[in-house]
């Protein structure tokens, strides 16, 4: 019996694992719509979108089935506990890949080179999401407390992109709602930023028993 419930945790945290690499690609193939050009890419960003609502939903029956059938207590608990959480914010992940995925096919046309900022401000959100699901994992409490440090690099890359938007439409408005759109990825980008933080938060919880935001 113990064997059967140490195998499920650890297929939670594999199907977790999954589901934080399926967010990774979405993002990684939005910003290749909006880095390349490539419209075509948008149909594989809404799949993979389907396919994380669908491990959603399979890891929140895996959760409760732990909970009613197995009874666990203390830290496995919190663990599972912290799953159901974190599995809302890695959902919302998804939706914002599709969303950066929608906007960015309008922005092709009227793209500039001034893009490496977004580029930067992409990866150092995927790897807060990839390095949050691996402290779950690990139960890394350093690794998640990294993560929450991040958070603040992503919103340094956010205030860059307004400040250079707002110059850039004082300058020329002309092309200001291809600058609303360029705002709108980078805002989306910081809210992948603020899930990644909400679960690395949820893995303090799960391995001390406190949650940061009510210490």
């Amino acid at each position: 019996m113990r064997e059967n419930y140490n195998s499920q945790l650890a297929l939670l945290s594999e199907k977790m694992n999954s589901m934080a690499m399926l967010c990774q690609q979405a993002i990684s193939l939005a910003m290749c719509v909006f880095t390349d050009g490539d419209v075509a890419l948008c149909r594989e960003v809404f799949e993979k979108d389907d396919e994380i609502d669908r491990l959603e939903r399979e890891i929140e029956t895996m959760c409760l089935r732990l909970i009613l059938h197995q009874q666990p207590v203390a830290g496995d608990l919190r663990r599972i506990s912290a799953a159901l959480k974190m599995i809302s914010d890695i959902e919302r992940i998804g939706d914002q890949a599709s969303d950066i995925a929608e906007i960015a096919k309008f922005v092709t046309a009227n793209r500039t080179e001034d893009e490496e900022i977004i580029k930067q401000m992409a990866h150092s959100a995927c790897a807060m999401v990839s390095d949050a699901v691996k402290a779950f994992a690990d139960g890394d409490l350093q690794l998640a407390r990294r993560v929450m440090d991040s958070d603040d690099e992503v919103d340094r890359y956010f205030d860059d992109v307004r400040s250079y938007i707002i110059e850039h439409i004082s300058a020329d408005n002309s092309r200001g709602e291809y600058y609303i759109d360029l705002l709108m990825i980078a805002k989306y980008l910081e809210r992948i930023a603020d899930h990644a933080t909400n679960i690395a938060e949820w893995v303090e919880f799960a391995v001390t028993g406190q949650h940061p935001k009510t210490v």
